[in-house]
Order: C-alpha cells, then structure tokens, then sequence
C-alpha cells in the first residue's frame, strides 16, 4: 500500500442528514447516467464512512460482518473530486483516512475492464468493494464466502443510501474483468474485487 506521505485525512463525518430513512428507501433508484461536475471530499468522505466506517471505541462498523471480522476493503477510482488529485486510493476506516495507491485517472481502463459499461468513465468517482475471504475463513470455514457476499450487500445498500442522502447517483455494477480491475488497483494477492460503484452528480 501506500507510505504515509501519500495519505490524506478525510473530513469530519456528518451523523444528522435531511430526509428520513423511509423517504430515502422510497427515492433510491439506480442511475447510470451522470451530469457533469465534480463530487465534493465531504461526500466521498461521507459514503466511505457509511460503507464501512468506525462507529464505536470497540471498533465495530455501519455495515455488520459476521464475527466483526471485516473483510471488506474499499478502493476510490478518483476521476474529478474537490481537492483530491486522479488515481486510485484505499480507504483507512481506522483514522478515516485515504491512502494514494495508483496515480492518475483510471476510469477509462476500468470501463473497459468493465464490458464498456460508459457509466463507469462518466462517473466522478468509482467506489469499488474488495474483499479478503480469508479474514472471515479462519473463523468460519467453509461458510466464509457465504458471509463476505453478505456483508458486501449490506455495506453497498449503506453506500447507495448514502449517496441518495447526498442527492448523488449511483448504482452496483459486478460485471467485469477480476483480474484486469486487479490490475488497475494493484491490489495484493490476498483482496478479490466483488463490486463497483460509480458515483456522480444527478
């Protein structure tokens, strides 16, 4: 991963919203086409955190994880975001903060890595769930795979939630190239990609 010179703070997590979780459930929709524009640090800061940030001094999460294991690993594919440079960045739940992995904008090579979907380019930012079974399979064998998929859902429908909150649009893509988006990420041996979400203006 990246050294710590590479590592931005995020900013201070926002716990009240408009709308109530009724009226959010009620309005989400997935939406491929995006307006043009950057999203802000506060928003990508925001959705993060909603999909797997810190919530409690014992280090527990939004989203739950079967023996508070969690496997989950969330990547930015940053194209144009307020006062974040292009490229690919991990997020650190732990101190909230993301770390610069992979310089420049990748969008367009994970569009392609995703069948040509264009939504995927033409997002301000793609959030893309990785995940390492085996963090959950030392623990719980064979059932490990089972429990990571559920957490995966668990932790998109926060995102997608989220981004409705923020008046963003969004929606879960799983058709693509593992391995090209593995490359792109230079992800480490023991992390799979299982989802991606691109993210942009309505």
């Amino acid at each position: 991963m990246a050294d710590s010179s590479n590592t931005i703070e995020l900013p201070e997590v926002s716990l009240t919203g408009d709308g109530s979780l009724e009226q959010l459930l009620s309005q989400r929709r997935s939406i491929r086409e995006y307006a043009e524009g950057a999203v802000s640090l506060n928003d990508v800061g925001q959705l993060l955190w909603a999909a797997q940030g810190i919530t409690n001094a014992r280090g527990f999460r939004t989203a739950p994880s079967a023996g508070a294991l969690y496997p989950l690993e969330l990547f930015l594919v940053v194209g144009e975001v307020n006062h974040l440079s292009p490229g690919v960045y991990h997020y650190r739940p732990d101190g909230h903060q993301l770390q610069k992995v992979v310089v420049d904008d990748q969008r367009k090579d994970l569009e392609r890595a995703a069948g040509s979907q264009d939504w995927i380019k033409q997002a301000a930012v793609v959030i893309v769930v990785t995940a390492d079974y085996e963090r959950t399979a030392r623990k719980y064998g064979s059932r490990a795979k089972r429990y990571v998929h559920i957490e995966v859902g668990h932790a998109a429908q926060n995102l997608l939630l989220q981004a409705e909150a923020l008046n963003l649009a969004t929606v879960p893509v799983g058709a693509f190239s593992d391995d090209e988006v593995t490359r792109i990420l230079q992800l480490p041996d023991d992390l799979e990609p299982l989802m991606l979400l691109p993210v942009g203006r309505k």
